[in-house]
């Protein structure tokens, strides 16, 4: 069995296994509606948190970045790029059975060491709810991943695809879960450099928050782990994020907070490692008919 055969179906199988608690959540919403209780629902504020809720969503974000430079097998670590701006919008489907969530994520990302800016690779994902998987106050949905040629100054001049899965749930004032994404280059085997291969690395990204009151909440922030397939080597950043769900007078919500962020677990990894970001973000959320 090849590489990229055992590398899919390993992260097929975590997918599985991290989503297989939705659909029971799920039963256990639709026997307590059975029972004659109403079901449960997210909160505005969760609801405001949680990109798998059907709504359209927003959203503009800028982050400034300072790196690592310490030595890695023998070599000065290598930066990443300082500075993006980001733009991320979510429009719902909504069908008989299940609800689509095409998310579109555009970067800008900026070089301040040597000037070089342009757009990153974009993003498309689009996330797929059954009904069944819905209980209210959480969702399981899994979806395919695509990414776009970027500027070859600060992306990489290349399509790529995968797949992605999440899994949501609010319990009182906690909002929690995890999403993990896997996705491939698609370049010729022939141009990549040896030790590598066209497999990027597994991304795995829990959230936690937790409700402070009057719309206040305090949470991990955008804090996305990787496992690289090629040098079998684990990163961890670390978050934390403040915020304040404000609700519009019209429909919907704005969410607005900052987030600071470092390394946690990063001294074998062979890529770039964070010392320190800082995020500002403003999210404006819809209901799906407005």
């Amino acid at each position: 069995m090849n590489h990229c055969l055992q590398r899919f179906l390993v992260t097929t199988f975590a997918l599985v296994l991290s989503l297989s608690a939705g659909p029971l959540l799920a039963q256990d919403e639709n026997e307590a509606e059975e029972a004659g209780s109403a079901p449960a629902e997210q909160d505005d504020v969760s609801k405001a948190l949680d990109s798998t809720a059907t709504q359209w969503s927003f959203q503009f974000a800028y982050q400034t970045t300072s790196w690592k430079d310490d030595i890695v097998n023998g070599q000065a670590r290598k930066p990443g790029l300082d500075n993006f701006v980001q733009l991320r919008v979510v429009a719902p489907l909504v069908f008989d059975k299940f609800t689509l969530l095409p998310r579109l994520t555009l970067r800008h990302y900026e070089n301040e060491q040597n000037g070089d800016n342009g757009l990153g690779n974009t993003e498309l994902f689009g996330l797929i709810v059954p009904k069944k998987w819905d209980w209210g106050t959480g969702r399981v949905g899994l979806g395919p991943l695509i990414t776009f040629p970027g500027n070859d100054k600060v992306a990489r001049d290349e399509w790529g695809y995968g797949f992605a899965g999440a899994i949501v749930n609010t319990s009182g004032k906690w909002f929690y879960g995890v999403l993990l994404t896997q996705s491939w280059r698609s370049v010729d085997p022939n141009n990549l450099a040896p030790g590598t291969s066209d497999t990027n690395p597994l991304g795995i990204a829990p959230f936690l928050n937790y409700q402070l009151g009057g719309g206040w909440y305090v949470g991990n922030g955008d804090m996305v782990m990787q496992y690289d397939w090629d040098s079998k080597k684990f990163y961890m950043p670390i978050n934390v994020r403040i915020g304040k769900v404000v609700p519009s007078k019209k429909a919907g919500s704005w969410n607005i907070y900052a987030e600071f962020g470092t390394s946690l677990i990063y001294d074998n990894w062979p890529g770039s490692a964070k010392d320190t970001s800082v995020r500002f973000n403003i999210t404006k959320t819809l209901p799906a008919s407005f």
